[in-house]
């Protein structure tokens, strides 16, 4: 790993690490990369890393539905205020409203799950490269013409990433069923504590990576043709698992229409265990001259 990488998997884990400043009151340094908005996966992992915080051990979340309001300011911390919805035997359940300059700019709904035993079933891992033969994801941002690509390769530099499949660039069957998928394994780039929050914290924060852009993946676009913005961030937690360890990105968009376009995503180890799925519907409108 590189100094860089070094600082910032430890930016990250300090990121995740949240200020309790009242009862179910808590506060969260922003990490400004220079894009001018706070990363929706940054707001998204503390709000959830909040509701953990009110939760008695021995509950696990399983699900987290949430929604961006307004775009973070990355130069101010940001308050979660959690609120207590449901305390039962099996099931919690905590709602977060994560607020900015007065106004709340995200709102997350999580429930808690008492681990229990019961009926299990999952889909097959699909059958693609190992992580050494895929395409190094921060190398092609960092080369790509515009400023975006090396922007996010910047906000993104505590990840690993390898490309193995996407629809126009290769790696996949064609298949008309599902017209935009890609596929990329995935890793925190440094070694994390073992507290199993801190896991679930941070492949949140990297769940938002490369989501919504795969309803993008069956168009051919130029680099900074498309206005992108997520609307709506979900999560189901299957099984634990660490975010340090590789782990695949199988993701798919059923739909684009009137400028919103939906990504599912499944979450594999290396070892074909199916640990999480994710949905998002996002913002994917052509971008407007200047002057409009």
């Amino acid at each position: 790993m590189s100094e860089e990488t070094d600082l910032a998997v430890k930016e990250l884990v300090d990121v995740l690490d949240l200020e309790q400043i009242d009862d179910d009151l808590f506060r969260g340094v922003s990490n400004d990369n220079g894009r001018g908005r706070s990363f929706g996966g940054q707001v998204a992992a503390q709000a959830l890393m909040a509701a953990i915080g009110t939760v008695p051990e021995g509950f696990l979340v399983h699900s987290m539905h949430s929604y961006f309001l307004l775009a973070g300011d990355p130069s101010r911390s940001i308050v979660y205020d959690v609120e207590r919805i449901r305390d039962g035997r099996s099931f919690l359940t905590r709602r977060v409203s994560a607020r900015q300059h007065g106004r709340p700019i995200y709102y997350l709904t999580a429930s808690f799950h008492r681990r229990e035993e019961g009926f299990e079933h999952q889909d097959l891992m699909p059958q693609v490269l190992a992580p050494e033969h895929g395409l190094d994801l921060m190398r092609l941002l960092r080369g790509r013409p515009d400023r975006e690509g090396p922007s996010l390769a910047r906000e993104w530099a505590a990840i690993e990433g390898r490309a193995v499949g996407h629809t126009l660039g290769g790696g996949l069957e064609p298949d008309e069923r599902h017209p935009a998928r890609q596929r990329i394994w995935l890793r925190i780039n440094g070694r994390l504590p073992d507290d199993p929050r801190i896991h679930v914290g941070a492949f949140t924060w990297a769940s938002d990576v490369s989501l919504l852009g795969t309803a993008l993946a069956a168009h051919t676009l130029e680099h900074g043709a498309v206005q992108m913005a997520s609307l709506d961030h979900s999560i189901w937690f299957h099984q634990p698992f660490r975010a340090d360890e590789w782990w695949l990105y199988d993701q798919v968009s059923p739909s684009a229409q009137g400028g919103r376009g939906l990504s599912i995503g499944r979450v594999f180890t290396q070892d074909g265990r199916l640990v999480a799925t994710t949905a998002q519907e996002g913002l994917i409108r052509p971008r407007r001259p200047a002057s409009a």
